[in-house]
């Protein structure tokens, strides 16, 4: 009898290349995108910067929103998995959101992600797909995972929440309300390990005694 084998081949040279060039053309994107803003970075600078065709990077992303939106799902995939990984069933309810809160003022007060929000929020108002496509892949997504978490809280006996949603909406502002606000506006400069456990503990707390 002959089994047939189901493993997954490997990626072939070709595949490999491609996979190359399309973390290239991301880095060089995600550099251009923090330093020049959306509106004076162009497919062609792109391309020059690469040393390849625009028709070579055009058969990558079809158009600047989609390379955007691309930089984006890079950026936050990490994170994502972190987040689902802290927010355990298992584990009793504190923990798992004084981890999550931990996580997430960690992520949003790194200076990358405060030159990503920086750019959103001053491109937005001339180009709304900017706004938009930052919303769906990332606060959207963070607050989809944790409303998730929190529905089942819920549903165990956990947490008394009638809606998950609206609850993950609060438990993310929180976090955002305090150093990140002063951070965007250039008030801070770099937090301190100590700044993000207590700012992090303040909303953990805060939402506990609101829903626990």
């Amino acid at each position: 009898m002959i089994v047939e084998s189901t493993a997954i081949p490997p990626p072939g040279r070709r595949e490999m290349r491609r996979a190359s060039r399309r973390e290239a053309i991301l880095d060089v994107a995600q550099r251009s995108f923090l330093e020049s803003g959306y509106a004076a970075t162009t497919m062609n600078a792109i391309a020059a910067e690469l040393g390849g065709s625009k028709g070579t990077l055009w058969s990558y992303f079809p158009s600047k929103e989609l390379l955007f939106a691309a930089v984006l799902d890079r950026a936050t995939a990490s994170f994502r998995t972190q987040v689902a990984v802290v927010l355990n069933p298992a584990d009793p309810p504190e923990r798992a959101i004084r981890g999550f809160c931990r996580r997430f003022v960690e992520r949003i007060c790194r200076p990358e992600s405060i030159a990503l929000y920086r750019l959103v929020i001053g491109e937005s108002q001339r180009f709304p797909e900017v706004g938009r496509i930052f919303y769906e892949r990332a606060p959207a997504i963070t607050r989809k995972i944790v409303a998730d978490y929190l529905a089942g809280a819920a549903e165990r006996g956990q947490l008394k929440i009638e809606d998950a949603m609206l609850a993950a909406e609060q438990l993310t502002h929180m976090c955002l309300a305090g150093m990140h606000q002063r951070f965007i506006l250039g008030l801070l400069d770099k937090p301190s390990a100590a700044m993000i456990k207590a700012e992090a503990d303040r909303a953990a707390d805060l939402f506990l005694r609101a829903y626990g």
